[in-house]
Order: C-alpha cells, then sequence, then structure tokens
C-alpha cells in the first residue's frame, strides 16, 4: 500500500497524557459509527480502565470497535478486561501472542509498535504515546515526555485504510508485479496543510521511515532537531547527521540523559564521539526519561511518530509516523523542542565525551561495523508469520440459564 502527499489537513501537536488522553477519550464519546485503536503498551491502571470505559461505552450505544494491541507489550490484561469489551461486540486483537518459555516471553523482535486512533475516519491520532499512566507527567520523576499528532482531513483516509488492512478488517493490497522496497513518496509541489503517512513493516515498506530521514538530513539547509528517545542508528543516518554538520547546518540531537533503560545511554555514548567531532550538538534530556520520536528541519518539515531511531524500530518492529510539511506545525513543535532545550537539557561537551582510548576506538569500530550490516543481519532472524490472535466473545451464562428454564417449561407444557 504505497500512499501520496495529501494537502489540506488540520493539524494539533499533543505533549504526554495530558494533553493527548483527553482529546482522544473525547472523539471515543463523540464517534458514531467506528473506532480503530492500535497500541504497543495498554496496561490496566488509571488510563487503562479509563479507556476501557469509554470503549465500552461507544459499543453499547452501537459504534463498531476493533482494537489491537501488542502481544509482547500488552501481555498482562485480565480476562475481565477484555471480555467485558468482546461481550459487547468490540473486536479485540493481540498481535503475535507467543507461549512463556521458562518463564520468558519469546516475541521479542517484530512487535506492533504502533499507536494510532482513528474515530469515524473523520479524525486520526498518530504519535509515540501508549496507553498507560506513565505519560502523564503527574506520574512522577519516571513519567515519559512524548508527543502525538491530532490530524483531521484528506490523510485520514489513508491512515484508516492502513489500519483496516493492517487489522485484517480488509483483504490486503499489494502490487501485481510484487518487490521487496519502493522509493518513498515525494512532495513535488510543497506548501501548507501536507501529511504523508508513512510506516515500516518487514515487507514492501522496511526502510520508508529511515529514508524519510535521511533525505530530510541531506536537503537541510539552515537547522536540524531530532529528539529521540532510542537512538543507536544505522550507518548511513549517522553519516548524513555528520555531513549536514559539516556543511554548515545546525544540528542538534536530544536523546535520554535519564534513561528508562541504563543500556540506552551506554549505547548512545558510543556514538558521541563520531557526532560531535564533526560539529553535531548533542544534548541529554535530564528531567525524565524521554520517550518521543519526533524531528523538524528549517522552517516547515517536521515528524512525529512511533519509530525510534534504533534497531528495533528501523529494521523490525512495526512503525507509522506522519511526515508534517506546515510552517506553523514546525513552530510549535520548534518551540516545545527549543523550550526542552534551554530548560532539561546537558550539552555533552568535549570534556564530557568518553576517553578516547584504544578499548574506546575498538568498542566503536566493532559499533559501526554492526550499525552498517544490521538491516541484513536482521533479515536472518527467524521471521515466523506473525498471529492476530482475535479474543472471542464469552459465552453468556445468563443465555445459557434462559434457556434452560424454556426448556423446563416447555417439558412441563408436553
Amino acid at each position: 500500500m504505497n500512499f501520496e502527499w495529501q494537502e489540506g489537513n488540520k493539524l494539533r501537536l499533543l505533549e504526554n497524557g495530558e494533553e493527548f488522553f483527553p482529546r482522544v477519550f473525547g472523539a471515543i464519546q463523540r464517534a458514531e459509527r467506528t473506532v480503530l485503536l492500535e497500541t504497543f503498551i495498554l496496561f490496566e491502571d488509571d488510563v487503562g480502565n479509563a479507556l476501557h470505559r469509554e470503549l465500552l461505552a461507544a459499543a453499547q450505544r452501537g459504534v463498531k470497535i476493533e482494537v489491537m494491541v501488542d502481544g509482547y507489550g500488552s501481555p498482562d490484561l485480565s480476562d475481565q478486561f477484555v471480555n467485558s469489551l468482546t461481550a459487547e461486540g468490540v473486536r479485540f486483537i493481540y498481535y503475535d501472542p507467543r507461549p512463556l518459555v521458562m518463564g520468558m516471553r519469546t516475541n521479542v523482535f517484530r512487535r506492533l509498535h504502533r499507536k494510532i486512533v482513528v474515530v469515524d475516519e473523520t479524525i486520526a491520532f498518530v504519535g509515540g504515546i501508549n496507553f498507560s499512566a506513565e505519560h502523564n507527567t503527574s506520574y512522577g520523576p519516571e513519567a515519559k515526555q512524548d508527543y502525538a499528532v491530532e490530524v483531521k482531513g484528506p490523510i485520514v483516509a489513508n491512515i484508516t485504510a492502513y489500519v483496516r488492512q493492517a487489522m485484517g478488517s480488509e483483504a490486503v493490497t499489494r502490487r501485481w508485479w510484487g518487490g521487496r522496497s519502493h522509493r518513498p513518496a515525494v512532495n513535488t509541489t510543497p506548501g501548507n496543510a501536507q501529511v504523508l503517512f508513512v510506516y515500516r513493516d518487514n515487507d514492501e515498506h522496511r526502510d520508508d521511515i529511515e529514508k524519510h530521514y535521511l533525505d530530510m538530513l541531506r536537503t537541510a539547509k539552515q537547522d536540524v532537531i531530532i529528539a529521540n528517545a532510542y537512538f543507536f542508528p544505522g550507518y548511513r543516518l549517522l553519516r548524513e547527521m555528520r555531513s549536514a554538520a559539516q556543511r554548515g547546518v545546525r544540528v542538534r540531537l536530544i536523546v535520554q540523559g535519564e534513561p528508562d533503560m541504563p543500556i540506552v545511554k551506554v549505547g548512545a555514548e558510543l556514538l558521541y564521539n563520531y557526532l560531535v567531532d564533526a560539529g553535531v550538538e548533542v544534548y541529554e534530556y535530564i528531567r525524565r526519561p524521554l520517550h518521543g520520536k519526533v524531528a523538524i528541519q528549517d522552517q516547515q518539515w517536521s515528524t512525529v511518530g512511533s519509530s525510534n531511531l534504533d534497531p528495533l524500530s528501523l529494521s523490525l518492529n512495526l512503525e507509522a509516523n506522519l511526515i508534517v510539511y506546515d510552517r506553523d506545525f514546525n513552530q510549535t513543535l520548534r518551540d516545545n523542542l527549543e523550550g526542552l532545550l534551554a530548560r532539561d537539557c546537558q550539552r555533552v561537551q568535549e570534556d564530557r565525551l568518553p576517553p578516547r582510548t584504544w578499548w574506546q576506538l575498538t568498542k566503536s569500530v566493532v559499533v559501526f561495523h554492526f550499525l552498517r550490516h544490521f538491516p541484513a543481519i536482521a533479515g536472518w532472524l527467524p521471521a515466523h508469520t506473525p498471529l492476530l490472535a482475535q479474543v472471542d466473545p464469552p459465552k453468556q451464562p445468563e443465555m445459557e440459564t434462559q434457556d434452560r428454564v424454556e426448556t423446563n417449561n416447555e417439558g412441563a407444557k408436553s
């Protein structure tokens, strides 16, 4: 499924759960026909239970609802939570649920990492925010900093069509000549309010999101800001970041300084010398864990989505981003990121770079070669066909009881 740039859209940047959840819940409350929802994580906490109530209420008034969650990211939902939805007609799907082996989850690779909501085919939400309380700043020091986009307009039809196919609601359309890759859509007539829905799968669209990042870096003229939670990209993207900085573009990278997983910072630090030596400004976000996956270029290009710049997102996971070409949206996201840089980030100066020892050099060489060849390596990993496991509605005891009563009554009459 190949999409083109769509014009005439209305966009709203949503920061963290405080802005995201009320907008999503409000849209579901107003739903008249359909709700489509994909997410990596759905927890039974305050946020998850609030979503559950809104979905249940919408289903009870006749809205057709389809929900798909990742089998790795959302493994602990209770039967009561799920069955109460399916009993009201909600189609509930687990993406690739895998059995535990020696108490360990085995569906580590090729996860459903997208976060998409579409309501009535008229409004959509795309970004990096899961349905869990940790995305609210009130959660505390471990609350995640993240973003999503609310969009209305022609692009919603593209998002709807894609999600329906991903959920198995509609047949998958494929190009008759097949093929493993294609050139992502090019914006031939740049303007405003233009949006492109771009995704990565493990079929024809394996590197679409990465290609848009590469093109953005190659065409940047003034400045680039990339804020990415899990930064460990391929060699090509690192090279383009360096090239942009070396030709005079101000390139700023925001990564986690207080990561939710310590290994994230260890990996990113291996790349600091390579980037800073070329003039890339590296900043660590130190207020709380950074979970965002956003970027801006010059005055009009920007992206918000679920895709990190790490091996999992770029080579294995199922991801989705919106690429936006709009001056006002770019400025809104720019103002937000500039605020993070001014208030909550610490620049990695030369005196904070990892030591330039032989051991450090050896590690860096190994890392670069690994990054350069990781897509090919990932292609060798086991690639079973992911299972979409739909949860059947529970049997209704009251109906069985009623059947027995009716049978007894008929026997008495006879």
